[in-house]
């Protein structure tokens, strides 16, 4: 079984985190979208917040048998081998995105060589996505129900609806 693993904080996750892993799933038996702690960047919802958001958005999605859902506080690489992943899949949006996710690849090579990555782009309406701006606009009181699945909208209305 071909197994990878699709990182993120997903603070909240987006329908373009979502097309990224229905393309992975093209590509591999099973893919493991794995939920970062990742405190550094002060996470807007829980990490348990966030794994339930990606576990009801993956539900509605085609393949969603061979989608799972966790999360880790430990190297990617660590994870990946614990999960018995061989690659893992980063999302591209733009130019921009590449030369930190080039170095984090060649990083992640250099602790395990045994994991490949795979950069896959969203469909190209949801190439200017981001959990940020997602985030800002959901502060500001703008609509983000094209953007996000609808509990993950809802979510964000509870969060910034005082």
């Amino acid at each position: 079984m071909r197994r990878a693993i699709y990182p993120g904080t997903f603070d909240p996750i987006t329908n373009g985190h979502l097309d990224v892993a229905e393309r992975a799933l093209c590509l591999f038996d099973e893919v493991i979208i794995a939920v970062a702690s990742n405190a550094v960047k002060n996470p807007v919802f829980s990490l348990e917040e966030r794994v339930k958001m990606v576990q009801e958005s993956v539900s509605a999605l085609k393949g969603s048998d061979r989608l799972k859902v966790g999360s880790f506080d430990e190297l990617l690489v660590n994870y990946a081998r614990h999960e018995g992943a061989c690659a893992v899949i980063r999302g591209l949006r733009a130019v921009s995105d590449f030369e930190f996710e080039f170095q984090l690849a060649l990083m992640n090579r250099k602790l395990n060589p045994e994991v490949e990555t795979i950069f896959l782009m969203p469909k190209e309406s949801y190439t200017y996505l981001s959990s940020r701006m997602i985030k800002e606009i959901a502060r500001l009181g703008g609509p983000v129900g094209g953007f996000v699945p609808k509990g993950v909208e809802q979510e964000l209305l509870k969060k910034f609806t005082l």
